[in-house]
């Protein structure tokens, strides 16, 4: 095979209206995204109706638990995006091959270590929460299983992002979708029929994530590809890995960190009001889930375009990227905000007809929605930054914020005597504007225009 004759759609990313070119990218990653947060919500919708607040909040709870393993997925894969789509810029077709390699070998590593960590830690995660004692049982076995399907996690999440680096946005897509049809047929059966609760929505998930995996696999290897998935093609390259670790290390940390950061709102929560607002919380996260989907999107559509015109040494339309990202992504923030604002029960009433929880929910999304429209700019300047290859310094920003304002403000808001969840709620945007500013205060310094790599 010729390097660079590929039937697989790759694109380059270097050329043509941004504009445009920007949008038509992210779109499928959007889409992508919405169906993962619709099948997420599935789950939530069917737990809460055929269950109690008990099975919502262990649906919740667990979820954030994952939430924290998925950060380690998101950080290498988000990694794996960005060397694939800077070495394709330069179109350097060996060190693809090399990446791609190093990558699949280091996942399936990380993933069975991941797997039996989890296996050992579920009851002391489950106690440290301070779950709710009529959710310990639910929360317990859906952590289990979910642990069960980490390797299927890995799997997918790697194979997606290396299709985004050669910017092909539309095949994770269709992946995603038979995903997606599977988990609301198993939710169906496990949750609404079978009775399983939470355990049963998270068998569902895992079972989905495993086939739309498999499937992928088998469409790459019938087509002319960088990669052929042979067993002798799995190995690590020492500077391939380090590239990996340097840019996908600090993007783990920060992404695992800040889950932990908002599980420990969900903590504080649940000592002060219980399960209802631990199960608002819940709620709220799903609803969140929507909300982002264009700034994610287009945050990782910036990361894949940035990054191969930084490999093309096109800086100047790398920036141009970042400014029409934050454009458009601004249009979805404010129509959201807005919605939260004034039909926020409506909202509410898609995932549990309990009257107490949706007041408690809405309480909340009164202040946290401000963060609806702050996340336009924290995103874009995220996938910016990521793209260019300065993981760290997004790591060290998004932490500072999230345990030097949205951790701290979230424990003394609490402990204001009369304290609710509409005043808690105004920590996570407190947090936002901090990045931002220090975000810009980077941007315009110029050192993003700098990478090593070995």
């Amino acid at each position: 095979m010729a390097e660079g004759v590929l039937r697989f759609k790759e694109r380059s990313l270097t050329e043509g209206n941004i504009t445009p070119q920007l949008i038509k990218f992210a779109i499928p990653y959007m889409s992508a995204n919405l169906l993962q947060a619709l099948y997420g919500a599935v789950d939530t919708v069917i737990v809460g109706h055929f269950t109690n607040a008990a099975g919502l909040s262990a649906a919740a709870i667990g979820s954030q638990f994952m939430f924290l393993i998925n950060g380690v997925i998101i950080g290498l894969s988000m990694a794996g995006t960005i060397l694939i789509a800077r070495y394709f810029g330069a179109r350097s077709y060996t060190d693809i091959k090399e990446t791609i390699g190093t990558m699949f070998t280091l996942f399936a590593i990380v993933s069975i270590a991941l797997t039996l960590i989890m296996f050992a830690a579920v009851k002391p995660l489950v106690s440290l929460i301070q779950t709710p004692p009529e959710a310990v049982s639910q929360t317990e076995g859906y952590i289990f299983i979910s642990s069960a399907g980490i390797s299927f996690m890995f799997a997918y999440n790697a194979l997606s992002a290396m299709l985004r680096g050669f910017g092909d946005s539309k095949s994770p897509l269709v992946f995603v979708a038979i995903a997606s049809v599977c988990n609301v047929i198993g939710d169906l059966i496990l949750v609404a029929v079978l009775k399983m609760g939470a355990p049963g929505a998270a068998l569902a998930t895992i079972l989905s994530q495993g086939l739309s995996a498999v499937l992928a696999v088998i469409y790459l290897k019938k087509q002319s590809f960088h990669f052929d998935f042979k067993l002798d093609s799995f190995r690590i390259k020492s500077d391939k890995l380090k590239n990996l670790l340097h840019i996908g290390l600090p993007m783990c940390v920060q992404m695992s960190m800040t889950t932990v950061s908002f599980m420990f709102i969900m903590a504080t929560v649940s000592v002060m009001g219980g399960v209802v607002a631990s199960a608002a919380i819940g709620i709220t996260s799903k609803i969140n889930g929507f909300v982002m989907l264009p700034p994610i999107a287009f945050s990782g559509a910036i990361s894949a375009m940035v990054s191969q015109n930084m490999g093309a040494n096109r800086p100047k339309r790398a920036i141009k990227c970042l400014y029409v990202g934050i454009s458009v992504t601004l249009v979805f923030g404010v129509i959201s905000f807005a919605l939260l604002q004034f039909f926020s029960p409506a909202v509410i009433k898609i995932f549990t007809p309990d009257t107490e929880l949706i007041r408690a929910t809405s309480l909340y999304l009164k202040s946290f929605s401000i963060d609806c429209i702050l996340v336009c700019f924290l995103f874009c300047l995220n996938g910016f930054f990521n793209g260019c290859g300065h993981t760290r310094f997004s790591m060290v920003n998004n932490l500072m914020a999230a345990f030097l304002i949205r951790v701290p403000a979230t424990w003394l808001l609490s402990k204001i005597p009369g304290a609710d969840l509409f005043s808690i709620g105004f920590a996570t945007p407190m947090s936002s504007l901090l990045s931002i500013t220090i975000g810009i205060i980077y941007l315009r310094s110029g050192r993003w225009r700098k990478l090593k790599l070995s």
